[in-house]
């Protein structure tokens, strides 16, 4: 089994496929021919002797078959729907979106799918958003057609309404929702099982309630692959039920970055688990395999839920806390649909290296890795061009913005690569801090890298993280620094200071430590200040903090004209080659992340004034005193957004990204 272009295509929490539904690439010659079609993200493989193309979409688009090979004329398809939110306030896990496929050899299969020259829909449904309510939010739809292939949203968790009530009962759906409990015992969601056939999902798990915050818990979330696990110890949540793998978009072990990773066997490609119950002490009920979100604990630093993984239709954790406080449930994951046919029977790709998610623009064949490969180039390659972008720093708790990853440019001019195995480390966005203030810093954003270690061909520094209020006054240094802390006139308030060099420098080519800026100081007291600093970004330092607002996030940085592929932004609510920024443009990275207030004033925004923009996220609005700071998108390096003054938690950082193109 030897993949001719191993994507290795997208990561749990990233969106880089096509909200068009069109792309550039063209059929493979060879004797045998498959389908000409377009769509998504392409992944081209072999496995047993037969070469197939699978087209990824992560939002909503189309398959467009433009014409027929000979070759059978079907796809398979895998369809899961969104995944449902755990419930608020002592509630039940999310269920898992509903999952159907008909990969040939899988327990799930469904019946053949022909097609004709024709457009196909595919809609790819949202996860059930957080909130402070009762019940979670049950996600939505995913639909592959005409035909159609329609999976169900997860069902949302149960609630607490604070005495027995429909409310505390798990949603149905794909799977369905965990029971929450308050004042009684809920009934688990009913997930789509048998007698459908074949079989979405499955039952939530029920709760628990003796009498006690720490002895009372919820159920966990149903998977596509197990019913979530009833909570029968006092005060441990029940686990969300396992998800199944279908891998469908390339040999599950060399497609890192689809669907969530089974910590067993070390293979991606695990979809649709459930979100982990509440649990009254001790530690985080776990999510299901297949990007299920952990649980939260009864009136902790922990209580809140955890999301569950961005297009895997997982569910998401319960909340671990009562109502109010902060204490919020984990959102559902998005969905995701792929679709593979067979285009050969040997290896035809015109590739000259494979890694990474392959696409072709303007002349040249793009690598996109969104999470850590090798690039492997069976030959020398001749003006190899690349970008390597470095994770963003969380954001402080109550307190500074993230700062944006390093961007290192090679320019136009390119290089020249010898034969070899080239390492890729994409960097981590820096986990931000469960406490609200005085407590440790958020993580710095992870190093990316091109080429192996002592001697890289280059090097991204990691974002720094944003101050904290009360224990950490100074932005953390990093590619760009984090913002410094809002202070009392004459106390440490600094921002972090940047490692890149200001941009441009010289025109079309970064310096070798990459572009980088400082993070914004806090604003001065007297008492304590109302803004915090913004993180640097690639563009332009944090603003500093004010006595009325915290300072905006440092303006991020466009890619070059080489990567700008009109079918690989699908704009502001997901992921790609870059993502909105000023002036209506696209295709931008990392930028700053805002900084934190106090309750009353404007937080700052997350990549610099009229944003959020370049994936940054904005600090935690003063209106609603213990929501999160907004974090980095996925694969943008920008910095998570700091948190509201004495109650707001911080947004994580945004991961990094490294592309790498040459003439096709």
């Amino acid at each position: 089994m030897a993949p001719i272009k191993t994507n290795n295509p997208y990561a749990s929490y990233f969106d880089f496929f096509s909200r068009s539904g069109t792309d550039a690439v063209t059929p493979e010659p060879g004797p045998a021919s498959g389908l000409t079609a377009t769509g998504g993200v392409i992944s081209d493989y072999e496995s047993g002797g037969n070469t197939y193309r699978a087209h990824i979409f992560t939002s909503s688009g189309a398959l467009n078959v433009t014409a027929l090979g000979n070759l059978p004329a079907s796809v398979e398809y895998l369809v899961v729907a969104g995944g449902g939110a755990g419930g608020h306030g002592y509630g039940g896990a999310g269920g898992a979106g509903g999952l159907r496929t008909n990969l040939s050899g899988h327990p799930l299969a469904g019946a053949a799918f022909p097609v004709s020259v024709s457009p196909y829909t595919v809609t790819v449904g949202g996860g059930g958003a957080n909130g402070t309510g009762t019940n979670g939010t049950d996600g939505n739809n995913s639909v592959f057609g005409p035909g159609p292939i329609t999976s169900t949203g997860g069902g949302g968790g149960g609630g607490n309404p604070g005495s027995p009530s429909p409310a505390i009962n798990g949603r149905p759906g794909g799977s369905g929702g965990g029971a929450g409990m308050q004042g009684g015992v809920g009934t688990a969601g009913a997930g789509n099982t048998p007698p459908v056939s074949p079989s979405q999902g499955n039952n939530g798990g029920t709760s628990l309630d003796i009498g006690g915050v720490t002895t009372n818990c919820s159920g966990g979330g149903g998977g596509a692959g197990e019913v979530g696990t009833n909570a029968s110890s006092p005060g441990v949540g029940g686990p969300g039920g396992a998800g199944v793998q279908v891998a469908i978009a390339g040999p599950a072990s060399n497609t890192t970055g689809v669907g969530a990773l089974n910590p067993g066997p070390g293979q991606y490609q695990w979809f649709a688990g459930g979100g982990g119950g509440h649990s009254g002490s001790g530690s985080r009920s776990s999510g299901g395999v297949g990007g299920g979100g952990q649980g939260g604990i009864s009136n902790t630093p922990n209580g809140p839920g955890l999301p569950a993984t961005y297009s895997t239709g997982g569910g998401g954790g319960a909340s671990g806390g009562p109502n109010g406080g902060g204490y919020i449930a984990g959102s559902g994951g998005s969905g995701i649909v792929v679709v593979r046919y067979q285009i050969g029977t040997s290896q035809t790709g015109t590739a000259k290296a494979t890694g990474g998610a392959i696409s072709y623009y303007g002349g040249k064949t793009i690598h996109a890795f969104t999470s850590t490969g090798s690039l492997i180039a069976p030959a020398s390659i001749s003006n190899l061009q690349y970008v390597v972008i470095g994770g963003g720093g969380a954001g402080g708790a109550a307190s500074g913005g993230g700062g944006a990853g390093a961007v290192v440019d090679s320019g136009s001019t390119g290089v020249s690569l010898s034969a070899g195995t080239y390492e890729i480390i994409v960097g981590s966005g820096g986990a931000s801090s469960m406490v609200a203030a005085n407590g440790p810093y958020g993580t710095d954003g992870g190093l990316s890298r091109f080429g192996p270690s002592p001697t890289p061909i280059a090097t991204a520094p990691g974002g720094g993280a944003g101050s904290v209020y009360g224990t950490q006054p100074l932005g953390r240094a990093g590619g760009s620094g984090g913002g410094g802390v809002m202070a009392a006139a004459g106390a440490p308030r600094a921002g972090g200071t940047g490692s890149g060099d200001p941009f441009p420098g010289t025109p079309g080519q970064s310096p070798a430590n990459g572009w980088g800026n400082d993070g914004g100081a806090g604003a001065p007291g007297p008492g304590s200040a109302s803004g915090a600093g913004g993180g640097g970004g690639a563009g332009s330092t944090g603003t500093a903090g004010s006595s009325s607002s915290g300072g905006n996030g440092g303006v991020g940085y466009r890619l070059p004209a080489t990567y700008r592929n009109p079918v690989s932004t699908p704009g502001s609510s997901g992921g790609g080659l870059g993502y909105p920024g000023p002036s209506s443009t696209t295709f931008w990275v990392a930028g700053g992340g805002g900084g934190g207030s106090d309750n009353s004033q404007p937080a700052g925004i997350g990549g610099g004034s009229g944003g959020p923009y370049a994936g940054a996220g904005n600090a935690s609005p003063p209106a609603s005193p213990g929501s999160p700071g907004g974090s980095g998108s996925v694969n943008s390096g920008s910095g998570g957004g700091g948190g509201t003054y004495n109650s707001g938690f911080a947004g994580a950082g945004g991961s990094g990204l490294v592309l790498i193109a040459y003439p096709t």
